[in-house]
């Protein structure tokens, strides 16, 4: 068993909105080996992202692996609405960063 950094195994982690309620992120592997490994393994999953986030599991809308572009994705409900009074990320594109620290044995 190896520990890894999902930043060295991705080529593209990112947040966005996924409508004014919904914050989604995507993790775009760089190799299909890679990707059916993490996959396979579950090292991203719904729990694992409430955790990493401080929500509550109820608020993971969706984790869904992606084949074809070795991609997978995650949406949550939004802790505050796009563009809501207190809101600091209006595009929801500067949420991925305890994404990218994320480490996990494969």
């Amino acid at each position: 068993m190896a520990h890894y950094k999902l930043m060295d195994l991705a080529s593209v982690i990112r947040s966005k909105n996924s409508g004014p309620y919904e914050l989604t992120f995507d993790v775009i592997f760089k190799d299909f080996e890679t990707y059916y490994k993490v996959r396979d393994a579950k090292v991203i999953n719904a729990e694992m992202f409430a955790k990493l986030y401080s929500i509550p599991v109820e608020d993971i809308l969706n984790v869904v692996y992606f084949d074809p572009a070795k991609a997978m994705k995650v949406t949550i409900v939004r802790p505050i609405p796009s563009g809501a009074l207190g809101e600091t990320d209006v595009y929801g594109a500067q949420q991925h960063a305890p994404l990218m620290k994320y480490e996990f044995d494969l």
